[in-house]
């Protein structure tokens, strides 16, 4: 018995479970005996309470049987044979985007977000949960001309390992502000490296334990009097603004959850004082989420430095950040080389074998090897997922031999996944366009601007020119070691 009969009987055999599940969109025959039978699935009129249109489509809101993960799928009676899949999609299906797209014929689904996802992190087990979606889709609707997988955050993750691992089960893939584990971790401990060896030594930076730690919400405090205090100094000012550079954070990305200007970066004090926000964002506190997930996952401790000089980390950072540190240095009468000397000179840290090993896995990881059509689009004030991240996956796509199957884009926005409908439109047709095509079509900025406002007159498209990183400092590919656990020394 195939995979897809076995699957859609397990489904049948929880005919009570599926009932309750999926109200009165979905009625479900008593049996089904072949992969050619489908549900009896009759069209829904109204798309949600207060929304007029007459589009009419077919929904599947349910869950799969293995893991329980809650999904959907929409299907409109124009399908125009294309699947967007994202990880995001039930709780988005009303959004004005989802909307958009089921009224230009394209079927759409994906999940919500698994409740234990913040203690149990695996997006390897997401892309089998939308293998499941895709032969449930398959199986009732029939195959689709393309899939293109696609997410913003934890969706573009997972949509960048769909690209390296499925290419089996998708045609192209649009990965928004995603990140990969391990790059993320080490990312983030550089800046606060810096912080830690020049201006807070008592402070710890890892091995802090969960979010309810008693002491966690004591160390944020503690973390942010010390950056308060270093502002308030020319030497202070100066090593934020190293912190920040070697780290390859933003500079345009802290102060809550508004947007805020874009500093000038050849304003040095203006870029510093963005600088400083940005920092005070991602100090260790209770709200420091993301390394927290990931140590979780790998029952470990990620992040390590042990074979790294921070004088080149330094010197692959951006230009006019490096300007802004050089200044700032000569105004305080301190030096930048003793200061850098300090940092390499301060103890080391060590990754845990088991985080590594469960991070090596394919499908929690990215090598650089996209298998299908692959587009990375990313806002570049992301102070959660670095822009730097997007740049170092490019590097190693080129140096793995991988680029004609990939092209990336930068939106000058302000936040994490802050796209707006006319970007997102624009992304989509140009994936459509490669995959009809077999060709890329342009990815420059005033092509996609034009495109996404063709497609969304009223919206606003922001894709420009991305001034990024000199070279991105923490690509990671995982050994045979490394996979297998083995400790590092």
């Amino acid at each position: 018995m195939n995979r897809m009969v076995a699957l859609l009987k397990c489904l049948t055999a929880t005919s009570v479970f599926w009932a309750g599940a999926i109200g009165t969109a979905i009625a479900q025959t008593e049996t089904i005996e072949t992969a050619s039978e489908t549900w009896n699935l009759p069209e829904v009129s109204e798309i949600a309470p207060g929304v007029r249109s007459k589009l009419k489509y077919r929904e599947v809101d349910a869950v799969l049987p293995v893991r329980g993960t809650k999904f959907m799928i929409r299907v409109p009676v124009n399908w125009n044979g294309t699947l967007l899949n994202d990880l995001d999609y039930r709780n988005k299906a009303n959004s004005r985007l989802s909307l958009l797209l089921l009224e230009k014929g394209y079927a759409l689904s994906g999940t919500t977000r698994r409740s234990d996802r913040f203690e149990n992190y695996d997006p390897a087990r997401e892309a089998h949960d939308f293998i499941s979606i895709f032969d449930i889709f398959e199986a009732t609707f029939g195959k689709p001309k393309w899939i293109i997988q696609m997410g913003c955050s934890g969706g573009g993750t997972v949509s960048l390992s769909m690209a390296e691992k499925y290419s089996d089960r998708i045609d192209g893939a649009i990965a928004a502000c995603g990140a990969t584990s391990q790059w993320m971790a080490n990312t983030h401990l550089d800046g606060l490296f810096v912080m830690q060896a020049l201006l807070a030594p008592d402070l710890p930076i890892v091995n802090l334990g969960g979010l309810d730690a008693p002491s966690l919400s004591e160390l944020g405090n503690n973390w942010k009097d010390a950056i308060d205090k270093a502002q308030q100094t020319p030497e202070g000012r100066a090593r934020i603004a190293l912190a920040i550079t070697i780290g390859q954070w933003p500079a345009w990305g802290g102060r809550g959850t508004s947007a805020v200007p874009k500093p000038d970066p050849t304003d040095v004090h203006t870029l510093q004082e963005s600088m400083y926000h940005s920092m005070a964002m991602l100090l260790p506190n209770s709200k420091t989420k993301g390394t927290t997930m990931l140590e979780l996952a790998g029952h470990g401790q990620l992040r390590s430095n042990t074979d790294v000089d921070y004088a080149a980390l330094y010197h692959n950072g951006n230009r006019l950040y490096k300007t802004a540190v050089e200044t700032l240095y000569e105004q305080s009468g301190q030096s930048l080389e003793a200061d850098l000397k300090r940092i390499n000179a301060a103890r080391r840290i060590k990754p845990d074998p088991a985080a590594l090993k469960y991070w090596s896995v394919p499908g929690r990881t990215h090598v650089g090897e996209p298998r299908v059509p692959l587009f990375r689009i990313h806002t570049v004030g992301d102070g959660l997922v670095y822009p730097a991240m997007a740049q170092g996956y490019e590097e190693l796509v080129r140096e793995k031999g991988h680029s004609k199957l990939f092209r990336s884009a930068y939106v000058d926005r302000w936040g994490h996944c802050s796209f707006s409908v006319a970007e997102w439109l624009a992304a989509i047709e140009t994936m459509n366009q490669r995959l009809d095509t077999g060709v890329w079509p342009s990815t420059s900025p005033e092509t996609l601007n034009k495109l996404g406002q063709s497609l969304d007159p009223a919206g606003t498209t922001r894709f420009s020119e991305y001034k990024g990183v000199a070279k991105y400092n923490r690509t990671w590919v995982p050994t045979a070691s490394d996979y297998l656990g083995e400790i590092h020394k």
